[in-house]
């Protein structure tokens, strides 16, 4: 599955600011400003599931969750990460990477469906992404 031919699913690139790409995926900022709340997105064309990925793309894959959860928990001080694959409303392969406070308006449930998306403060956004980048090796 070449990355050649590979684009973003149209309702990400809607629910989503792009921060940069690392050597497999792209990581994105859900736009709700409720939530610390990451995308990774491997850029390799039709892969809907994380077995679609051969066994090297799965072990990067890992490498990235990994570099990208040390990286939120850091900038969010949060109490828990949720990390899942579940593309039931988006088939594109995705990761959910999101940084949870006991205080946060859905806990201990999930995220999907609890609040209607709140628009981030511009300032505060890019703030958030300047640091996740330097953390994450983007920039």
């Amino acid at each position: 599955m070449p990355a050649s031919n590979w684009s973003l699913h149209s309702q990400l690139k809607k629910d989503t600011i792009d921060i940069g790409d690392l050597p497999l995926c792209k990581v994105l900022v859900i736009k709700d400003a409720h939530y610390p709340w990451l995308l990774l997105v491997p850029r390799r064309d039709g892969a809907v599931e994380i077995i679609d990925l051969d066994e090297v793309e799965q072990a990067q894959l890992m490498t990235e969750i990994t570099r990208v959860s040390r990286a939120l928990k850091e900038v969010t001080k949060c109490d828990k990460l949720n990390v899942a694959a579940l593309g039931n409303l988006v088939p594109q392969l995705h990761v959910h990477i999101i940084a949870r406070r006991t205080s946060d308006a859905a806990w201990p449930r999930p995220v999907w469906g609890v609040m209607p998306p709140l628009a981030h403060d511009a300032e505060e956004v890019q703030n958030f992404i300047s640091a996740l980048r330097r953390k994450i090796w983007l920039g």
